[in-house]
């Protein structure tokens, strides 16, 4: 294939933001008399947003009026606190450089709605380096739905065919399948050890950004 894009998740695939994530879900349940929850308990579902995470924390008997509640207050905190302990994951700014040494393009395709997912960029500064920000609200359907790729494409200006899409969690993969675009599994990610990626579809397992690194130097 010609590569001259590629394609990431945001959250467990480009940025570790798990700890602001589940900061704000203990806050959100504290303040409404639960206990805080591990980090380890809960990470595997961050890929999965907010709700997957406060549903993992709580009973089933919890009412939804009180886990609506929980929410709310969950996302006034993250979007007040955006980045304050989020991170690349180690070693994805040298893949980053690499790629726009050899005049790639990269860009960004998240099911983070724009509220936060465009804060968050900004942050981090890649807002100048981002090709695009394609986020859950961005298109009328999310990932799994391959329009956000198609979107992501189009904006950049590359076929699907020379694009390759990474992400931490099944629906991403079915996403790249769906819109035939070579796709990468990252295991580095919030996986949950019940899941499989190796199942996923995936035209390879990455197990580090350094991993990736190597990947895209062999595709080139």
């Amino acid at each position: 294939m010609k590569l001259s894009c590629v394609l990431f998740d945001l959250d467990g695939t480009l940025v570790d933001t798990a700890p602001d994530l589940i900061a704000c879900l203990n806050y959100g349940l504290t303040q409404h008399g639960f206990p805080a929850v591990s980090p380890d308990d809960v990470k595997p579902h961050v890929s999965f947003g907010a709700v997957a995470m406060i549903n993992a924390s709580l009973e089933k008997s919890v009412a939804e009026e009180k886990r609506a509640a929980i929410l709310t207050m969950m996302l006034i905190e993250y979007e007040n606190n955006i980045a304050r302990h989020s991170v690349f994951f180690d070693g994805i700014l040298d893949v980053l450089d690499f790629i726009e040494a050899n005049n790639l393009s990269w860009g960004i395709v998240t099911n983070k709605r724009e509220r936060f997912a465009l804060p968050l960029i900004l942050a981090l500064n890649l807002q100048s380096r981002a090709a695009c920000v394609i986020c859950g609200d961005t298109t009328p359907n999310p990932k799994p739905h391959p329009a956000p790729l198609f979107a992501a494409c189009e904006k950049i200006g590359v076929s699907v065919d020379e694009c390759v899409y990474i992400g931490d969690a099944a629906h991403d993969i079915l996403a790249g399948k769906s819109a035939k675009m070579l796709t990468l599994a990252a295991t580095y990610g919030y996986i949950n050890t019940n899941e499989n990626p190796e199942n996923w579809g995936a035209n390879a397992l990455i197990h580090s950004p350094k991993h990736l690194l190597y990947w895209l130097e062999n595709a080139l």
